[in-house]
């Protein structure tokens, strides 16, 4: 029998084994679980925990740059930083932070305000800063002792020379996608890859951007290098903007085009952007007038309707046209510009004095099937190919359905369509003996390594005519510039060949003709010994006077005088016999000095040609402009060139030679 003490002892130790039971199976739970823990579920417990805290983000690798052919950059991909803000990380009030940071943000202080004090934990203040900056506003952040504001690392898409080719180069948007042009024509090959980037994130999963665990770079982007000469380019668009701000078009463009290779060495267009600046573009400045714009080439177009004339046989460039200014075709009567007729004219003058008459007797006489045939092997009617966006195929007529009052509006470049470079295309076969290249304008495309991984050589496209067809054509055109329509285009010491156009701007969203309005246009090419460039300037719709001949014709003039200079290229006459050609010094000297002309466009300069250095530079004073002369004797060379305009108080540059 046990006692009162002893079961009250026996109960005693029940209960402590029993608490001690209920004690040791939750510690013993404990110890298990932080066993798991630690070495059983760690992994999966990390990963789970990783989850939680970070965030995977995919960004995407710089863009391949872009080079002219000689190597100089057009388009570039360059590390770029945002400022942004954490609104409930501020210590300071959103008037004081906005009033700091207003003088170096391209918004504006009430903007900043408003942002600073949105309900959220990220908002953006500005994008892609530039290096200088973004390095001042750090200083004023680290100087003022900002919280909450902060920066981000990204890829900016850099365009160093500005507005130079934009349409051409086109632009990428934010999300470094290729919008416009060559950006959107090699954006799957130039677009570099993706890479992986995990970040920790707070408590609102706000990325935390400085707190970078793990990047998986992607490879390298490809290099482009363009058949574009940056310099061309650039003097190219000078006198595209020299036109604008004398005859005030609607648009402009210009093409300079290799005619052995198909090169394109500038393409330019008016209006234009900055595509560091897109946003501030429109479509009509996106446009590329020289690939999507189609119009009436206009006596351009003759040379293409004689040359197709002559190889066919249906021409003798000897037979004898006797022009009376007017012609009857069917109901209509065709007239030649100025309503006049030459009398006994042969195709040289046909060509040299733009004759319509003479080239509708051309035309009928060819007939419209074989002119239609000609025009197609010219590659009219059908797009080049040069693959840039919304290039246009053009319109001709339909041989089978050609009426006789067709066919003579066609043999002077009316009721056709035709892109800018189809002309330079098929005015290539005239300058290349009779072989028509195709244009590109993508050289080469390199891997990272420097392997090729895609490249372009010339190819011609056909032989629409014979060599000696091409030679005749373009010696009656050089003709044209030395001593018909096209004086205007003359370069000084060279032999170019070219045609000047004016022709009625057609009536878009109308039937017919726009009342009073006109493209003038100029196509040339040479020197003629060794034709080196082909070009085209089209001027739509200038203000006051239109003709090509004194809009697009002096362009040429211009431009190519500074291309020549340029390139080295050698004068077809030597120096020496051009000088035998002045006047001489002296009393007997045969040059007029001409009055200072002012007027609203500026002040006319003269042909200098043949002045000495004095009387150069007593002219100029006269006229309030600077004087930056080159060398000594007589004046062999100017610029701005005879007959353009220059602003009061700009420089004029000319060369002397004894």
């Amino acid at each position: 029998m046990m006692t009162d003490k002893a079961r009250k002892q026996h109960k005693l130790r029940r209960r402590i084994q029993i608490c001690m039971v209920l004690f040791l199976i939750p510690f013993g739970l404990l110890v298990w679980k932080m066993i798991y823990l630690q070495f059983i579920g760690y992994e999966d417990y990390l990963k789970k925990s990783e989850m939680q805290n970070t965030n995977q983000r995919v960004l995407q690798s710089p863009r391949g740059t872009i080079y002219d052919r000689n190597g100089k950059i057009l388009a570039i991909s360059e590390e770029a930083q945002s400022l942004y803000a954490d609104p409930t990380m501020i210590t300071k009030s959103p008037q004081e932070i906005a009033h700091i940071l207003a003088p170096y943000l391209k918004i504006k202080e009430p903007e900043i305000e408003a942002r600073l004090q949105e309900d959220t934990s990220f908002v953006w203040l500005e994008e892609m800063m530039d290096h200088d900056k973004a390095a001042e506003v750090k200083k004023v952040i680290k100087e003022k002792k900002l919280t909450g504001i902060e920066f981000r690392k990204g890829i900016h898409r850099l365009y160093p020379n500005g507005a130079l080719a934009s349409q051409l180069l086109g632009f990428v948007n934010k999300e470094d996608e290729g919008m416009e042009g060559l950006e959107l024509v090699l954006d799957k090959k130039i677009r570099g890859s993706q890479q992986m980037q995990r970040l920790r994130t707070d408590p609102n999963k706000i990325p935390i951007f400085n707190s970078v665990l793990e990047r998986v770079l992607p490879d390298k982007e490809r290099a482009v290098q363009l058949t574009i000469d940056s310099t061309i380019q650039y003097i190219a668009e000078k006198s595209l903007d020299g036109v604008m701000n004398r005859n005030h078009p609607e648009g402009a463009a210009i093409i300079v085009m290799d005619p052995k290779t198909g090169e394109i060495l500038a393409m330019a267009s008016r209006p234009n952007f900055d595509p560091n600046e897109y946003y501030k573009g429109n479509a009509d400045k996106y446009k590329n007038r020289a690939v999507v714009n189609t119009y009436e080439p206009g006596s351009t177009f003759k040379p293409i309707m004689a040359a197709a004339a002559v190889d066919s046989g249906k021409w003798d460039i000897h037979r004898i046209y006797h022009d009376v200014g007017h012609i009857q075709v069917a109901d209509r009567t065709f007239y030649n510009w100025d309503k006049r007729g030459m009398g006994n004219v042969t195709l040289t003058e046909i060509l040299k004095f733009s004759i319509n008459t003479g080239m509708v007797e051309l035309g009928l006489t060819t007939g419209g099937e074989t002119l239609t045939d000609y025009a197609e092997r010219f590659g009219f009617g059908k797009a080049t190919g040069i693959g840039l966006p919304g290039e246009q195929d053009g319109i001709l007529f339909d041989p089978k359905t050609m009426s006789p009052v067709d066919v003579a509006a066609m043999s002077f470049g009316q009721s056709i369509a035709v892109t800018p470079l189809q002309m330079v295309q098929a005015f290539s076969a005239l300058a290349n003996k009779g072989h028509m290249m195709k244009p590109f304008l993508v050289k080469e495309i390199d891997n990272p390594d420097g392997s090729i991984y895609e490249k372009n050589d010339p190819k011609e496209v056909g032989q629409p005519i014979k060599e000696e067809t091409a030679q005749t054509i373009s010696k009656i055109l050089s003709e044209e510039i030395n001593s018909g329509g096209g004086r205007s285009a003359k370069v000084d010491g060279y032999t170019f060949c070219g045609k000047t156009g004016t022709a009625q701007r057609i009536n878009h969203g109308r039937a017919g003709y726009a009342e009073g309005q006109y493209i003038a246009s100029f196509m040339g090419f040479g020197p003629l010994e060794d034709p080196q460039y082909v070009v085209l300037i089209v001027v739509d719709n200038p203000s006051g006077v239109f003709y090509g001949a004194q809009v697009a014709a002096p362009v040429f003039k211009e431009m190519m005088t500074e291309i020549v200079h340029y390139k080295g290229i050698r004068p077809s006459q030597p120096i020496e016999r051009q000088l035998a050609q002045l006047p001489k010094e002296g009393p007997e000297k045969q040059h007029v000095i001409p009055e200072v002309q002012h007027t609203s466009e500026g002040i006319w300069i003269p042909s200098f040609m043949g002045w000495d250095t004095r009387e150069v530079n007593d002219w100029l004073e006269k006229a309030n402009l600077g004087f930056v002369p080159n060398g000594t004797g007589r004046a062999v060379h100017q610029n701005p060139p005879a007959g353009a305009y220059a602003a009061p108080g700009s420089n004029v540059k000319v060369t002397f030679m004894r």
